[in-house]
This record gives C-alpha cells, sequence and structure tokens, in this order.
C-alpha cells in the first residue's frame, strides 16, 4: 500500500490534515470517494456476476456430458493425446581439442563460451585451427 493510501486509511492523519482544509473542499473530497467507492463496488459485483455464470455454464456442460455418457476424464485424454513431446536432438560433436590447466585432454564444440586455453592462445595471437581435431 502507497503512503498516500496508508495516510488515508488512518483516521488520526486524516483529521490532522483535515484541520487544514475547509469545509467546502472536505465534502468535494467525501462525495468523490464517494463515487469511487460505487464504481469498484459495482466493478466487484460485475466481476461476481460473471463468475457465477461461468460456473453455471460449466455445471451446465458437466451434466449434459454426463447424460450423454461422456466422462470429464475423457475429455482430458484427448487433449493430452494431442501433445507429442518434444524430440530431443543429438549432441553436436566435438570441433577442437585443447588441454586445460590441471593437464587434462578435453573437447569443445566451439558453441558457447570460449574456453580459457583457447581463448588465451587466441589472444596472444594463436588460431583456432590449432585446436582443430
Amino acid at each position: 500500500m502507497s503512503d498516500a493510501l496508508k495516510a488515508l486509511n488512518n483516521l488520526r492523519t486524516l483529521r490532522a490534515h483535515a484541520r487544514d482544509v475547509e469545509i467546502a473542499v472536505l465534502d468535494e473530497m467525501l462525495e468523490k470517494f464517494a463515487v469511487v467507492v460505487a464504481e469498484r463496488r459495482e466493478e466487484a459485483e460485475a466481476n461476481n456476476a460473471a463468475q457465477r455464470e461461468k460456473e453455471e455454464k460449466l455445471a451446465l456442460y458437466k451434466e449434459m456430458l454426463l447424460n450423454d455418457g461422456i466422462d470429464i476424464s475423457e475429455l482430458t485424454k484427448l487433449n493430452q493425446s494431442e501433445t507429442k513431446p518434444k524430440a530431443k536432438r543429438a549432441p553436436r560433436p566435438a570441433k577442437y581439442k585443447f588441454t586445460d590447466e590441471n593437464g587434462q585432454e578435453k573437447f569443445w564444440t566451439g558453441q558457447g563460451r570460449t574456453p580459457s586455453p583457447i581463448k588465451s592462445v587466441l589472444d596472444a595471437g594463436g588460431s583456432m585451427d590449432e585446436f582443430l581435431i
């Protein structure tokens, strides 16, 4: 909640601010608050009515399905069978071979971040051709 709303929600703060404001201005603010509250109530009632209508339709459809001898789980199975699992792609073959700081021989496909041993050779003026398999 913002500081302005916290101040509006605190009776002591409202009284302190209201001392410096004329009654006519306070009446005008009260009318505006009443309009905002009425709008919010209408919006909440409309949302509740839409939710109730949706629930009634769902209950009606469920009843229609049961009358036709169709189980809801059958419908969900239909939806699940349509989705196919993603095929995994084969890993790329290594293109480069290098020796790391520990003396172990490693391989790199050429994708992603350049390994630091290769990067240091490249920075020193070397070529990627030196590491080709």
